[in-house]
């Protein structure tokens, strides 16, 4: 409440100014000069937030922000008003400013849709920022437990002091609403100024619109969820079934159904994430050489090549996978966090089936290293131990390339899906595993390595039917009508990286058809053999290394509405 006589009428000023220019019709000088000195427009607006009674942005507390905390069931969410968001971007602007942002790192951001018809065109401006999930995908798929859903308010939080910057947020959100910070290494997000919200005072976006367009309200979960079986959200938004989206927009208008981003037909190439190619590329090859070896003893009741030789190249290359990865970190010191969120993360599980890998490959290879060693006590029972152990190292590096294989499925990015994903990886699996045997099994070897083309070739050639007849599929999307995702990722593999894929289909058609057919067909002194079965693994391997490279560029990431580029 005011205090006594602190109370300035605005009322009774304005009608006294009205009266005065009822009695002064033609005004002279004099009178013009009095009315000038009575107060303004910019007075009055001064003089009412001088008042106690109407504190400092009154209407910040009091229309755009809950005065109460949620409910069991319930949660804040932002309400966005189409009607009144005039796209001027105060909200990005005080966003970034109030939050201390980086050059170039906004976590709200304005986008624009548009549709309707010749005669009536309809064209929004689409404000967003992270839209506080009731099932957020980026938390569930945080390795190290970064994320926090707040069991009051249901605000997502991040947790900056214990993300190591894996990055995999980014891809699982559909929004894209986490921001990578490379100076900072982790990544960043909206938190809805919850430390203001907890001190009544609004978010920095909801203080700066001018036109208030953007307000935090309560909703319960239950509506949201209705609300994202009927697929009610903003038009040009990725689908809300995947994570239930809460923030509100609504409009009194009737908006046409085929309001579009203006971004839409717009394609450029994603990030390439070098480390993890690599990483992917290598494990699968490690995996595979185990495997085939395995197989391929299997089957011809006989070592193929040196035994101890495919075991250690097979490790050291699981060990050069599992460091490359370390380096897509941007915190690596940090990298025994991964396994945190192994309830919830494929990452998680990933990184320790893969470890688990490594550690029975190493142990495996010293186990058959055993009888060049002298005999010690007990020998002979860890040498018994030799055929479990390597069963172990392929099963457990199988089920590694398949969490490899989830953690992309799990992003619910259409080009990700698991028969896209899962086809590239395995067969590229068997593919680098029988170039790999087929190779190390020529070094030093003169009886085994004349036999072993006629198992291992025809695996080679028939692997590299597949993946190119599989691969040409995926590519031919690029003449669809629709702009699908899987469009979307043909023109920018014909487009912008063509170089990348017309070498990527020489490296394979010379690597796995070419060779192998040359080596199959010609009888070839050791030396010439151990040559082209070199070039044959090295050519796939590049191959394969192009392929993964255009597995991240090549596919376009899922996000709200963009702007006119």
């Amino acid at each position: 409440m005011s205090a006594p006589g602190a109370t300035v009428e605005l009322p009774a000023l304005v009608r006294e100014e009205k009266a005065l220019k009822r009695r002064l019709p033609l005004l002279p000088v004099k009178a013009l000069l009095e009315v000038q000195r009575s107060l303004t427009a910019v007075d009055r607006f001064s003089k009412l937030h001088e008042s106690p009674e109407a504190p400092l942005h009154e209407k910040f507390y009091r229309d755009l922000i809950p005065l109460e905390k949620p409910q069991p069931g319930e949660q804040y969410a932002f309400e966005v008003d189409l009607d009144a968001c005039t796209g001027c971007k105060a909200c990005v602007v005080a966003c970034h400013n109030l939050n201390g942002l980086d050059d170039n790192e906004l976590w709200r951001t304005v986008g624009l849709v548009h549709g309707g018809t010749a005669k009536a065109p309809v064209q929004q401006t689409v404000t967003s920022s992270c839209h506080h999930c009731v099932e957020p995908a980026c938390m569930l798929g945080c390795p190290t437990k970064a994320y926090e859903k707040d069991p009051v308010t249901g605000i997502v939080k991040h947790l900056d002091d214990q993300c190591f910057g894996c990055q995999y947020c980014t891809l699982m959100c559909p929004y894209d609403a986490p921001k990578y910070n490379a100076e900072r290494g982790i990544v960043r997000k909206c938190d809805m100024c919850s430390d203001r919200l907890a001190h009544g005072e609004a978010p920095a976006c909801v203080q700066a619109c001018p036109s208030g367009a953007i307000a935090i309200r309560i909703v319960d979960h239950e509506s949201v969820v209705a609300s994202s079986d009927v697929g009610m959200f903003v038009p040009g938004a990725p689908d809300p079934e995947h994570t239930l989206p809460t923030t509100q927009y609504k409009t009194k208008r009737a908006l046409p159904s085929n309001l579009r981003p203006a971004d839409f037909y717009h394609t450029s190439p994603e990030h390439s994430h070098p480390p993890l190619v690599i990483m992917l590329t290598l494990t699968q090859l490690s995996v595979g050489a185990f495997a085939v070896a395995f197989a391929a003893e299997r089957l011809s009741a006989a070592p193929v090549g040196s035994l101890l030789t495919q075991t250690l190249y097979a490790c050291t290359l699981a060990i050069v996978a599992l460091g490359a990865s370390v380096f897509h970190l941007g915190r690596p010191l940090l990298a025994y966090r991964a396994v945190l969120g192994l309830r919830t993360s494929w990452l998680s599980r990933e990184a320790l089936v893969f470890g688990l890998f490594a550690q029975l490959a190493i142990a495996y290879g010293a186990l058959i290293a055993g009888p060049l060693l002298p005999a010690f006590p007990g020998r002979e029972l860890l040498l018994s131990l030799a055929p479990g152990v390597r069963l172990g190292a392929v099963v457990s590096g199988l089920v590694g390339v398949f969490c490899s294989v989830m953690v992309y499925v799990v992003t619910r990015r259409e080009q990700w899906s698991f028969a896209q994903t899962g086809v590239k990886f395995f067969s590229t699996t068997l593919l680098l595993g029988s170039a790999s045997v087929l190779t190390v099994s020529t070094w030093g070897a003169t009886a085994e390595a004349a036999a072993t083309p006629s198992l291992l070739v025809p695996v080679i050639i028939g692997t590299t039917l597949l993946k190119l007849a599989f691969e040409l599929h995926s590519l031919s999307h690029a003449r669809d009508r629709r702009a699908t995702a899987l469009k979307r990722m043909g023109v920018v593999m014909l487009g912008e990286l063509k170089h990348v894929t017309v070498a990527r289909f020489l490296l394979l058609v010379l690597g796995g058809l070419v060779l192998p057919t040359v080596l199959s067909r010609q009888v070839l002194p050791a030396t010439a053999t151990t040559v082209v079965t070199l070039l044959i693994l090295t050519t796939l391997l590049a191959g394969e290394l192009a392929e993964r490279y255009l597995f991240f560029r090549a596919a376009p990431a899922s996000r709200m509405p963009g702007g006119l580029r």
